[in-house]
């Protein structure tokens, strides 16, 4: 158990904005909690992003997608004051709840979300050879050059075209050989 209380209280929230506002919203909320020294009422602002695959003129194209458009996730303790500062950044039009009573999201709601990363267990290190198994560079062998836990990304030299080349991927996409 974590011994900052404060943070022990912080549930997770939705909060509908204006359609094509949610970077936006993310964005002023941070300039806010920052500037109002909030941060232990406000933990996180997330806009949920999947990854899509698009196949166009036969090539594969990767790009985000918004999850849940018209929507921001805010990690934070409900008290009148972090309340009124969400409530009225611009560009939010409300809590997601009957009436004008915020509700948070349950464990299990946040879990099937995937919004709360766990630290994920690598099977890899740098300097190990490993195979990427998902992405454009599908089936290609490489190198581990680095691993950065915080982005979750890791550099993998990969040998394309006779000359090893230097690739960010995300954690998930290799595997130790």
């Amino acid at each position: 158990m974590p011994n900052n209380e404060v943070s022990e209280g912080a549930k997770w929230y939705v909060v509908h904005t204006y359609s094509g506002y949610e970077n936006k919203v993310k964005a002023n909320l941070e300039k806010i909690v920052e500037n109002r020294n909030m941060q232990d009422y406000i933990l996180d602002i997330v806009v949920p992003m999947e990854e899509q695959i698009e196949i166009k003129d036969g090539k594969k194209k990767a790009s985000l997608k918004k999850v849940f458009p018209g929507y921001v996730l805010v990690k934070m303790i409900m008290n009148d004051e972090s309340w009124y500062v969400v409530r009225n950044t611009r560009g939010v039009t409300g809590f997601v709840g009957p009436g004008s009573k915020a509700v948070p999201l349950s464990d299990e709601e946040i879990r099937a979300m995937g919004v709360e990363e766990f630290a994920p267990v690598l099977d890899y290190e740098v300097g190990d050879s490993v195979k990427v198994v998902s992405g454009p560079l599908e089936n290609f062998i490489g190198i581990v050059e680095e691993i950065n836990m915080e982005k979750r990304k890791v550099r993998v030299s990969v040998s394309m075209f006779g000359r090893e080349t230097p690739v960010e991927l995300e954690l998930f996409q290799i595997q130790k050989m």
